[in-house]
């Protein structure tokens, strides 16, 4: 049995090992699957391998002690688990270079230390900074929203303004001029409201179709100002909402679900649902939105024709 030293989340310098097992044992662990190459100079437990803490600790013993985790990485690492977690996503300066590989993506640029926190004992940059970066270079915008929106739902209400402020002047103040129209945007949109990932892409695609913006959960309230229902997004002037139905949250709900809507439609509401399906082609639930936010009227008109 190879007893390996305490690592960073599994992942060692090759050389420390070396110096522990002695060249024998080293390749001996190899041979065994114990170990595996993660780089010419790191390696890493075969049972950690596909743990995104390990694979990040990895990446910055393979990069060199000023590297840092940015982009996905960070905010995941912070918390945001709406991020990608397939590649990792390091920071150098532009005086280190790194060769590319398929599970790595290597951004340069010259950051403030000031900017770099521990999480889990290892280099992070600091969770503003790294959501602002992704609000505005994010490959998939849904994605950095749902982060921007999960990092928002965890602080206590009356702290999310300040922290929205804090990435609005990450956003206006970055030295990089690429994708701050695209982060000023996202980041409008983000509340910390949205309960999924899914309700987070789900408002940003009802945003960019040019909709009026809703109000996500939305609190239906009795004459008493009870909380009765609370609906995904609303537009209280037209009555109308829209209710995502996640598969886990509404498994074997479909008859509460009915007479949840039975209800509303009773206090004058009438409840369009989505589901995955609209997600990934949104034309059904869009046409439903369009006859409904015109108001009674020409809803009626609309049928008619």
């Amino acid at each position: 049995m190879i007893e390996l030293p305490p690592g960073l989340h599994g992942a060692y310098p090759r050389t420390r090992l070396h110096h522990h097992l002695g060249l024998q044992g080293l390749r001996r662990a190899l041979n065994d699957g114990h170990l595996i190459n993660y780089c010419r100079t790191v390696v890493i437990r075969r049972d950690r391998m596909t743990s995104l803490h390990t694979r990040a600790a990895a990446a910055l013993l393979m990069a060199g002690p000023d590297a840092v985790l940015t982009s996905h990485t960070a905010v995941w690492l912070h918390g945001c688990t709406a991020a990608e977690t397939n590649r990792v996503h390091v920071l150098l300066d532009y005086d280190r270079r790194l060769r590319p590989r398929p599970d790595l993506v290597v951004h340069y640029f010259q950051y403030d230390p000031a900017d770099v926190v521990k999480v889990d004992g290892l280099r992070v940059m600091a969770l503003d900074y790294a959501l602002a970066d992704l609000l505005c270079r994010g490959r998939y915008r849904s994605t950095a929203l749902a982060c921007a929106d999960q990092a928002l739902g965890v602080l206590p209400p009356q702290q999310r303004a300040e922290f929205k402020a804090d990435l609005a002047v990450r956003i206006t103040t970055r030295r990089d001029f690429r994708g701050k129209r695209q982060g000023v945007f996202l980041l409008d949109l983000a509340t910390g409201l949205p309960e999924s990932p899914a309700e987070s892409a789900l408002l940003l695609m009802i945003a960019e179709a040019g909709f009026p913006l809703p109000e996500p959960q939305y609190s239906i309230r009795d004459l008493d100002d009870r909380e009765v229902w609370r609906l995904d997004f609303a537009w209280p002037d037209a009555r109308v909402a829209v209710e995502y139905d996640g598969y886990a949250a509404h498994v074997d709900k479909a008859e509460a679900d009915r007479a949840r809507d039975e209800d509303l439609r009773r206090r004058g509401w009438k409840v369009l649902r989505a589901d995955v399906s609209d997600l990934r082609n949104p034309t059904r639930l869009f046409q439903l939105l369009s006859v409904e936010l015109r108001g009674p009227e020409r809803r009626t008109h609309a049928f008619r024709t």
